[in-house]
């Protein structure tokens, strides 16, 4: 008897759940290999660039859900949205998971894993994105082409 539903790896291997992960190397670094303190400035940032990184993927979710396309990983969209949060950046939910980490990592204190950043934005785009990008562009063709034209990847 075969099973068609994907298997369990597939089924975690989200961006939130990455995030998670790295979001706990951050405390973790914090905790057991800390920074000097950065002070109320970077106490301040960190919080900052944590709302504005929800409040992204809250817009941008809340797009996505208005619009009725999907908002799920390696699903097919069924809209192309370009205004609003997705006319900052083709990808406002992972540019708020990037900015969520990084306040984060602020916030704690976490200094050392900021040089984790990059390979958090590589992985995502790897894993995420360049799919995405290409089911987006067999879908909607030339109107995709000309919105990637228009806006950024990332910011």
């Amino acid at each position: 008897m075969s099973d068609n539903s994907p298997s369990l790896i597939r089924q975690i291997d989200l961006p939130p759940v990455w995030l998670a992960g790295f979001v706990a190397i951050a405390w973790a670094q914090s905790r057991w290999l800390p920074s000097p303190p950065g002070g109320t400035g970077t106490l301040w940032a960190g919080n900052g660039l944590v709302v504005i990184g929800l409040a992204l993927m809250v817009v941008a979710l809340a797009q996505m859900v208005t619009s009725r396309t999907t908002f799920v990983p390696r699903q097919r969209p069924s809209r192309l949205l370009t205004s609003g949060a997705f006319g900052i950046s083709r990808n406002p939910i992972y540019l708020g998971d990037t900015l969520v980490l990084i306040g984060l990592i602020l916030r704690w204190d976490a200094f050392l894993t900021l040089l984790l950043v990059p390979v958090f934005v590589l992985m995502i785009q790897k894993r995420f994105i360049l799919g995405e990008e290409a089911r987006n562009r067999a879908e909607f063709g030339a109107a995709f082409d000309d919105y990637a034209a228009r806006v950024r990847r990332w910011l």
